[in-house]
């Protein structure tokens, strides 16, 4: 399906991923990166700084998603992984777009409305603490597509917007000089990729303190394990196993003989809630174990990431050179 497709994603540095990130996303982006032509997965660090802006933590943050990606089997020398920041013609080719991006793009982006809703919400003036990052992030993102000539971007159904106004942004550029300077990129969704429930049912975030967290020690994953809400009916009164937090993420990490092991059960009344959190925690750490080693091992000797990262952006950086000297030669001539 990819083989001649130029695939690119980016992941914001913001904590460090949980269970539901790692099985319902991160493992998905590598599996797609073998099977493409061309895989662009940075580190979008200049997307970070519109909430975060403490550089220790910023510094902690990047480095953890790194290994995380590492260790989920990324292969940094076949792929293009890099920093947001290390390719500064992202730069350049951000400001070109301002000048054919619609203001109103900006009005209706999901975080932008998002940002403001909450304002309302909380009795707050409209844009009480929006900086012209976040207003303008569709723009910056639209330049991180179109800069790598990309041809698919995977993205969330939440996320599909942003690719929609990077098409509509190189179709104006396209439009208005009568050729094609720019590659307009198509998405996809991923309708199979588990969404993972948090332990209290709702979507697994860190927005709702929900998660169980990735290649932590087995007590802080065991606690959060534990801690996954459950109703007070005894272990003999039978039950509906899709009705229970603890299968529903069990489910999505467990081989399928497993699965029915558990849901018989919990139909059956031979498995209380005890028992089956303790699969749950036997499986996260089984599947976790050897991808473990290699995060370790990579957050130790960080040295070979960050020359990891700076090889991608040196092998990366040549596309989005290559863009913007068309662009600029349309824009500005030869002078």
């Amino acid at each position: 399906m990819f083989e001649n497709k130029c695939i690119l994603t980016g992941v914001k540095p913001t904590g460090k991923p949980h269970i539901g990130n790692y099985f319902g996303a991160i493992l998905p982006a590598v599996k797609m990166a073998n099977e493409a032509a061309r895989f662009n997965l940075f580190i979008a660090d200049y997307h970070a700084i519109n909430f975060m802006k403490d550089a220790e933590v910023l510094q902690r943050e990047i480095k953890e998603i790194a290994c995380i990606y590492l260790a989920a089997g990324l292969d940094p020398k076949k792929h293009y992984f890099y920093r947001q920041s290390d390719i500064p013609e992202i730069n350049e080719i951000t400001t070109i777009l301002y000048a054919f991006t619609p203001k109103g793009f900006m009005n209706k982006s999901h975080a932008y409305k998002a940002a403001v809703d909450k304002n309302l919400e909380a009795g707050k003036p409209t844009d009480d603490g929006i900086n012209m990052g976040l207003y303008t992030y569709p723009t910056l993102m639209a330049a991180d597509i179109l800069s790598m000539d990309t041809d698919i971007v995977p993205v969330g159904k939440d996320q599909i917007q942003h690719v929609e106004i990077a098409r509509d942004i190189a179709g104006a550029v396209n439009a208005y000089y009568d050729k094609e300077l720019l590659k307009l990129p198509d998405y996809v969704t991923a309708a199979d990729v588990a969404v993972l429930p948090g332990i209290d049912g709702r979507k697994m975030s860190k927005s709702y303190n929900n998660v169980i967290p990735m290649f932590e020690d087995e007590k802080v994953i065991k606690k959060a394990v534990y801690s996954t809400v459950t109703d007070s009916r005894p272990m003999e009164e039978p039950k509906d196993p899709d009705e229970i937090i603890v299968y529903q993420i069990y489910k999505c990490l467990a081989p399928a003989d497993k699965v029915e092991e558990m849901a018989a059960g919990l139909r059956e009344g031979k498995l209380g809630y005890g028992h089956i959190k303790a699969m749950l925690l036997d499986t996260i750490l089984e599947q976790t174990k050897d991808a473990k080693q290699v995060y370790d091992y990579y957050m130790a000797h960080y040295d070979e990431v960050r020359g990891a990262l700076e090889d991608g952006a040196s092998r990366a950086r040549p596309f989005a050179q290559r863009t913007l000297a068309r662009l600029k030669e349309t824009l500005f001539g030869n002078l």
